[in-house]
C-alpha cells in the first residue's frame, strides 16, 4: 500500500434509490429501496457515513408514507450481484477519535432501526452478496428472501478486528439460536467461510431461497402472500437461559484454548452474545456501539483492514511483467508422481483444463500418483464439490508415464522431485534435450537456489520458481521466484498460470528459503533452540500463543514433517549462517521417527506437544538458570522475545537483499502462506507495534498509520 490510510479519502457513496411496486391482487404499494453505488459489478456497494445518512433519509420518507397509508410494505434490495459488502472499511480506518467511532455505530443503528419501526412490514430481497453491515440490513427487516446464486452471506467482522455492530450480535441468536449464532459470528469468520444461500436458509438466517432468474418477481409475490397471511414464516423461541449460558461458557473456553487472548474482537463479540438474551433492543444496540467504537480505535482493527486490503489487492502482483508476454499453455508436464506432484497435477487439470502428464522412475510410483488423483476426485464428487462429468474429465486428462520423452510437447514442465540439488539439475539437463526452446521449466523447490539449479543449462532464462504450499488445493499462496537469468516471458507465464489456478502470487528473489520458509523455519528453529538450552517443551510449545498462530509450534512441525523442517533448517544454515540454529534433538527425532504431538483433546482444538520428547533434548531446567548452551534458560516471554528479535533481524536482511518489493509483500506471504493472523496485519505491523523494528533495526518497517492507529494505540 503506497497511500497511508490516514489521508483524507472521499466516500464511494451507496445511494438509496426508491421506486414503488404495485403488489399483485390489488394488495397495495410496496416501496422498493435499492442500494446502489452507481459502479459496475467489480465495485461492491459499501456503507459509509454519507450512504447511511441517505438510507436514513429514504427510510424516514417511507415511514411517513406508511403512516399516511400510501404504502403497505417496504423492501430493500441491491444492485446486480450485491446487496452490500458491509461497512466502508477504508473509511472506518480513517476514524481518528473514539467519539467519531461511536457515532459511526450509532449512525448504522439509526438507519437500520427504521426497518424495525417502519409501521408496515419490511422485507429484504437479498439478491447477491451480503456481508457484515450488508447482511445486517436484512437482519433488521421483518422477513428475508435470498437469490440462489448470491455469492456469500455472513458476518466476518470478528476476523477483521471488529464485531457485528449494527444489530447482528443481538438479532442473530434470536433468529437461529445461540449455538448457531456462535457459528455465524465467531466460527465462520475465523475460517473465512461465509454461508451459501441454502446454508443460510437451513439455519434460519433467511426465510426463502428463490432462483436468480426471476428472483425479484418471486420475492415480491412471496411478500404479497406474507401480507395476506397466506404464508407465516417460522420464528423460534429464545433458547433457555441454561442452554445460552452453557454455549457461551464452552465458546469462551474454546477461544482461550485456540487464540489465547491474542486479539480482543472475538471476546467482545462473545460478550455481546452473552448479554443479548436479556438485554432490551436499546441496551443491546448501545453495547454494540461501545464495543465497535473501542475496537475501531485499536491497532488490531487497523492491522486487520491493512491485511484485508493486502490480500484483496494480491490478485495484481507487484513487479509482475506485462501479462502479454506469457506463453500459451496447452499441455503441462509434472516431473515426479509423489504427493506434491499429484496435487499440482490435479489442480492444473481442474483450473487450466489442459492435459497433464506425470512422469516418475517406475510404474509403481506413477500408479500411486494416479491413484491419489482418482481417489481425491471420487471424494470431491461424492461430497458434491465436483460435478461427475468434471471428475471424469479431470481423471481422463491426467496420464502417467516412466518415459521422459512424453514431455516433448509440453509448454510448461513443473519439477516436483526430492529436494536434492544434484537430482534437480539432472532432471533439468534431461528435459532440455527433449522440450522445445519455448518450453518454460518451473521448479517447486521450497528452499534451494534456482540460479544454481539452472546454471548448467543452455537456456537458464527459461527456468522459474513456482513454489506451491501443502496442501496445494487449500493454500492460497504461490511464491513466483525470479532467478538470476529468468526471462520476463518465463515470469509472465508463471504469473498467468498461477492466476488461472486462482492462487495469489508474490514475486520473490532467488534467495534461500524465499519468504515463508525462511521465516517460518527460523521461528521453529528458535523455539527448538530454547528447548535444547533447557526450556521445557510445554513452555516452548505455547510461548508463541500471543501471536495467534493457527497452531502451536510442535503441531506445525508435525504438519510440515520433522524431516522436511530439519532439511530446510539445515539448508538455510548452510546458506545464511548460524542465525539458523542447529538442533541435535531434532536430528534425533527425525532419525528415530519419534512422534512429536499428541491427539487433539477435542475437535478444533490444538494438538499438544508430547511431553515424552523432553527426554530427547535433555531434562527441563528452571527458567533463569544457566542452560546447556551457557546462556540463561528462557521462560515463555523469553522464547517469544527471542523469536521476534530473530524475525526482525531476518526481515532486515531480506529487505536489504531485495527478496521482495517492499515489506507489505512479506506480510502477504506470511498471512497466506503461514497463517499469520489478520489481526496482526502480517508480520511487519506486529513488529512495528511491539517496538521490535525500532529496537532492532532502528526504524519502522511501515509508515505510521498504515496498519496502526496513528501515533500509537488509543
Amino acid at each position: 500500500m503506497s497511500q497511508s490510510t490516514t489521508e483524507p479519502r472521499a466516500e464511494r457513496v451507496t445511494h438509496s434509490l426508491v421506486r414503488d411496486v404495485e403488489l399483485p391482487g390489488g394488495q397495495g404499494t410496496l416501496a422498493l429501496v435499492t442500494l446502489d453505488n452507481g459502479l459496475d459489478h467489480t465495485k461492491p456497494s459499501t456503507l459509509g457515513p454519507e450512504g447511511l445518512a441517505e438510507l436514513t433519509a429514504a427510510l424516514r420518507a417511507q415511514q411517513r408514507r406508511a403512516a399516511d397509508g400510501e404504502i403497505v410494505a417496504v423492501a430493500v434490495t441491491g444492485k446486480p450481484y450485491f446487496l452490500a459488502a458491509g461497512a466502508d472499511l477504508l473509511g472506518v480506518s480513517t476514524v481518528t477519535s473514539h467519539e467519531q467511532a461511536l457515532e459511526l455505530g450509532r449512525a448504522g443503528h439509526t438507519a437500520y432501526e427504521l426497518l424495525h419501526t417502519m409501521g408496515v412490514p419490511t422485507f429484504a430481497f437479498v439478491n447477491g452478496l451480503a456481508l457484515g453491515g450488508g447482511l445486517e440490513v436484512a437482519l433488521n427487516c421483518d422477513y428475508r428472501t435470498v437469490a440462489s446464486d448470491a455469492a456469500a452471506l455472513g458476518l466476518p467482522e470478528t476476523g477483521l478486528g471488529l464485531v457485528p455492530g449494527w444489530g447482528g450480535a443481538y438479532l442473530v441468536p434470536r433468529l437461529v439460536g445461540i449455538e448457531k449464532a456462535v457459528d455465524v459470528i465467531l466460527t465462520r469468520p475465523a475460517a473465512n467461510k461465509p454461508f451459501k444461500p441454502a446454508e443460510a436458509h437451513e439455519i434460519g438466517l433467511v426465510d426463502e431461497v428463490f432462483e436468480a432468474a426471476d428472483f425479484l418477481e418471486r420475492s415480491i409475490y412471496w411478500a404479497t402472500e406474507v401480507l395476506r397471511g397466506d404464508v407465516v414464516p417460522a420464528r423460534r423461541e429464545l433458547d433457555p437461559q441454561p442452554v445460552w449460558d452453557a454455549v457461551v461458557q464452552a465458546t469462551r473456553e474454546r477461544l482461550d484454548a485456540t487464540i489465547h487472548g491474542s486479539r480482543p474482537a472475538p471476546y467482545r463479540a462473545l460478550d455481546l452474545l452473552a448479554g443479548a438474551r436479556n438485554a432490551s433492543r436499546e441496551e443491546a444496540f448501545a453495547a454494540e456501539d461501545q464495543a465497535l467504537a473501542d475496537l475501531i480505535m485499536t491497532d488490531e482493527m487497523r492491522s486487520s483492514v491493512y491485511a484485508f486490503q493486502l490480500t484483496s489487492s494480491g490478485k495484481k502482483p507487484k513487479g509482475a511483467p506485462d501479462k502479454s508476454l506469457a506463453k500459451p499453455v496447452t499441455r503441462v508436464g509434472i516431473v515426479g508422481a509423489g504427493l506434491m506432484a499429484a496435487q499440482i497435477a490435479l489442480l492444473v487439470s481442474q483450473r487450466l483444463g489442459v492435459p497433464v502428464v506425470m512422469r516418475d522412475l517406475d510404474t509403481e510410483r506413477v500408479e500411486k500418483g494416479l491413484g491419489y488423483v482418482r481417489s481425491t476426485v471420487e471424494k470431491l464428487v461424492g461430497r458434491g464439490r465436483m460435478k461427475p462429468e468434471v471428475g471424469d474429465r479431470v481423471v481422463a486428462s491426467i496420464t502417467g508415464t516412466t518415459e521422459i520423452d512424453e514431455f516433448a510437447s509440453c509448454d510448461v514442465v513443473v519439477e516436483a522431485v526430492t529436494e536434492v540439488m544434484g537430482l534437480k539439475k539432472k532432471v533439468f539437463a534431461e528435459l532440455e534435450e527433449i522440450v522445445s526452446e519455448d518450453t518454460v521449466l518451473a521448479t517447486n523447490t521450497s528452499a534451494l537456489s534456482i540460479t544454481e539449479m539452472a546454471s548448467d543449462l543452455r537456456h537458464p532464462e527459461r527456468v522459474v520458481g513456482i513454489h506451491f504450499f501443502n496442501p496445494v488445493a487449500q493454500m492460497p499462496l504461490v511464491e513466483v521466484v525470479n532467478a538470476e537469468h529468468t526471462s520476463d516471458e518465463a515470469l509472465a507465464t508463471a504469473f498467468a498460470v498461477t492466476k488461472k489456478l486462482r492462487k495469489t502470487a508474490v514475486l520473490v528473489a532467488d534467495r534461500p528459503g524465499f519468504v515463508v520458509n525462511r521465516l517460518l523455519v527460523l521461528v521453529m528453529g528458535k523455539v527448538v533452540e530454547a528447548v535444547e538450552n533447557g526450556t521445557s517443551v510445554e513452555v516452548a510449545d505455547t510461548a508463541l500463543s500471543p501471536l495467534g498462530f493457527p497452531m502451536p509450534t510442535f503441531e506445525l512441525f508435525d504438519l510440515v514433517g520433522p524431516a522436511v523442517g530439519l532439511h530446510v533448517l539445515t539448508s538455510l544454515r548452510e546458506d545464511l549462517g548460524e542465525r539458523f540454529p542447529r538442533s541435535a534433538g531434532l536430528e534425533k527425532i527425525v532419525a528415530d521417527g519419534t512422534r512429536v504431538v499428541l491427539d487433539a483433546p477435542g475437535r478444533g482444538l490444538p494438538k499438544p506437544v508430547d511431553p515424552a520428547i523432553q527426554g530427547v533434548f535433555g531434562e527441563a531446567l528452571p527458567a533463569g538458570t544457566e542452560g546447556r548452551a551457557g546462556t540463561p534458560v528462557l521462560d515463555a516471554d523469553g522464547v517469544l522475545d527471542s523469536v521476534l528479535t530473530a524475525l526482525t533481524v531476518e526481515i532486515g536482511h531480506m529487505l536489504d537483499e531485495n527478496v521482495v518489493a517492499d515489506p507489505s509483500q512479506i506480510d502477504l506471504c506470511m498471512i497466506l502462506g503461514a497463517g499469520w493472523g489478520f489481526h496482526t496485519g502480517g508480520i511487519t505491523p506486529y513488529l512495528d507495534r511491539t517496538g521490535y523494528s525500532e529496537k532492532v533495526l532502528g526504524r519502522r518497517l511501515l509508515p505510521d498509520g498504515v496498519a496502526n492507529v496513528p501515533g500509537g494505540s488509543a
